[in-house]
């Protein structure tokens, strides 16, 4: 089996415990960024505990465990970027959630995909074949347990599809009109393929199960309260 060579690079923390910014590796070809870190610490044995912790990227992408390494590849190794997290948005609005507006606050210059799922109020809904009119829906929710349920669901997004960047999770409440939305699940990632579309329906989804909301919808022949089925779990609270 053929060696390969790699360039290294370390930032920050890294460089500094390093003394050097790069090295140069040779590697068994197949090698995993798992076997390049384990062979950086033998010519560096003080950056064990520094790299323990350390994200990896490859080739100027963000890279796991298991990511093989090819001939020639720039490999670097880094703390987490200054700054904090990747944006996340929350809201229970009692006012218009503009689209645009929202997608805009997840959106840097690391992105290059959202998805975005939103819901709006259905004036006409097919019930048993026969048509219901909705004159419009009050939703109402209870807010500071629906914040601390929403901030779950963009853990569980990210815990799920790390590569998903910025996170915005709305609810409105109040009365809703015909056509208005209703909510909002956006997802932000690099690239279209790293997880923004399903971790968009999993927010969705997971958002119906736990987030304490409800609507009435108001007919032209009377109200009603629509309830779900999905009854929480011990696995649906927090750690």
């Amino acid at each position: 089996m053929a060696d390969i060579t790699v360039t290294i690079l370390f930032f920050a923390t890294l460089k500094d415990i390093a003394a050097t910014r790069q090295l140069t590796l040779t590697l068994p070809e197949g090698a995993t960024i798992e076997v390049v870190r384990q062979q950086v610490v033998v010519q560096v044995p003080k950056l064990q505990a520094a790299l323990n912790s350390a994200i990896a990227a490859v080739n100027k992408e963000y890279v796991f465990a298991e990511h093989s390494i090819q001939d020639g590849d720039e490999i670097a190794f880094f703390p987490p970027v200054s700054g904090g997290s990747w944006p996340t948005v929350l809201h229970v609005a009692a006012t218009a959630i503009d689209l645009n507006d929202l997608t805009a606050q997840i959106v840097t210059p690391a992105t290059g995909a959202v998805a975005l799922f939103s819901g709006y109020v259905r004036g006409e809904t097919s019930k048993q074949e026969q048509i219901v009119q909705t004159a419009y829906l009050e939703y109402e929710a209870y807010t500071d347990m629906a914040l601390e349920k929403m901030q779950q669901v963009a853990t569980e997004i990210r815990q799920q599809w790390p590569l998903v960047q910025g996170i915005a999770i709305v609810q409105r409440i109040g009365t809703l009109q015909v056509s208005e939305p209703t909510v909002l699940i956006a997802c932000a990632a690099g690239h279209r393929d790293q997880g923004c579309f399903e971790a968009a329906r999993y927010g969705i989804d997971r958002l119906k199960q736990i987030v304490p909301v409800w609507k009435k919808e108001v007919q032209p022949n009377g109200t009603q309260w629509v309830e779900g089925t999905y009854r929480p779990t011990p696995n649906d609270t927090q750690p």
